[in-house]
């Protein structure tokens, strides 16, 4: 069998903003550290990832180096077909063992099917989502033609295995639950630390929203759920943390119509990777009460904080999230259910034990083990 030792992975990384560029960027740092120098890793990413005209606000985030990869090769415009030449060349020239390249939404087809089109390398994606959140015409073909350019994919979720088996019935794959991004405990914040820095006394009880705000995130659940958990928690309040985009004003006027308003902390806009630290170190519960969703990132940064979440059950969430032992998970667009999970959690006083079990389940949701799923995938593609 094949030594595998070079190999190359595309996708976002600093200054990148988001989850997948985290991602990317902290599977570079494992396979590069991974047994003491197992591997030779090339970290690719974009010179130009989206054209402004689909994606206006800034792409970028200079403020912090957290997840800064030194010797990035920033190669790819993804739409530009002569650059896309260039990348298959220098590709060519690398001949890694395998190619490792993060997908999570058709945009990206043509480029990838451009670059990957007969290089004799054996590729893997890495789905973050098989098929995107918002979907459109065309996307399934345009992401059967991209993945079927692959030998083996990862999925971190059921929902994206069932989308993957009906899409190429035949491709290996192996299914893992999404690591945990403690990267983003920088200063190491104790609660009480964390609080007085955001001006939130030692006694107020805090549960966090944090995120883009999309509409398949399904906070307005969460705001209608605010009358019901304060009727037993009145010193509550949530923090809603994140960029809402256009939709801003909407969600304004519902937190109005639930009369919730002092209680209902909203910070709009993208937070700044040392930023994050203060929200989740401060936070008793994360919530996400989404519609849909394959996995969450977020979910993964609570617990890099050793904080519980309430989460709803779609997609990978009840798979991250253990119910009843590092959380909740409740029925999706129901209020009241968010409201019981949220009230029951402090009511039993649950958060010291859920703490503890976030402790102990670590180990499944380690670095390591993504690393295992690839070197075995390794193995059954030779």
């Amino acid at each position: 069998m094949a030594e595998l030792k070079n190999i190359a992975i595309i996708g976002p990384v600093y200054p990148y903003k988001g989850g997948i560029s985290h991602y990317t960027g902290l599977l570079s740092r494992t396979l590069s550290g991974y047994a003491e120098g197992k591997y030779n890793i090339t970290t690719i990413s974009y010179k130009m990832q989206y054209p402004k005209i689909m994606f206006r606000k800034e792409q970028r985030d200079y403020s912090n180096k957290t997840f800064e990869i030194q010797d990035a090769e920033f190669w790819i415009n993804t739409a530009n077909p002569f650059n896309w030449m260039k990348v298959k060349s220098k590709l060519k020239k690398l001949k890694p063992d395998l190619l490792v390249v993060q997908w999570w939404h058709p945009y990206f087809a043509p480029c990838y099917q451009w670059i990957l089109s007969g290089l004799k390398t054996k590729v893997l994606f890495v789905c973050h989502n098989v098929l995107p959140h918002e979907r459109f015409p065309m996307d399934r073909f345009l992401t059967k033609g991209t993945l079927k350019k692959g030998n083996m994919c990862i999925v971190h979720s059921k929902e994206d295995e069932k989308d993957l088996k009906e899409l190429l019935p035949g491709m290996l794959y192996e299914r893992g639950v999404l690591p945990t991004y403690q990267a983003f405990r920088l200063r190491g914040l104790s609660r009480a630390e964390a609080r007085k820095e955001l001006g939130i006394s030692s006694e107020e009880k805090m549960i966090l929203f944090f995120g883009l705000v999309r509409k398949y995130k399904g906070l307005p659940y969460l705001i209608k759920a605010m009358p019901e958990i304060l009727q037993e928690n009145p010193d509550l309040k949530l923090y809603v943390v994140g960029d809402f985009g256009s939709s801003k004003e909407e969600y304004l006027q519902l937190i109005e119509e639930t009369g919730c308003r002092e209680n209902i902390v909203v910070r709009d806009g993208y937070v700044p990777d040392e930023e994050v630290e203060p929200y989740f170190a401060a936070a008793d519960l994360n919530i996400c009460p989404y519609e849909s969703a394959t996995q969450s990132a977020i979910v993964q940064i609570a617990f890099g904080f050793d904080l519980p979440v309430v989460a709803t059950a779609v997609g990978g969430l009840p798979e991250a999230v253990t119910d009843g032992k590092t959380g909740f998970v409740v029925e999706p667009r129901n209020p009241k259910a968010l409201a019981d999970a949220i009230n029951r959690y402090y009511g039993e006083n649950r958060k010291d034990e859920f703490r503890e079990n976030v402790q102990k389940e670590k180990e499944r949701f380690s670095w390591d083990r993504t690393v295992e799923m690839i070197e075995r995938l390794w193995e059954k593609s030779m």
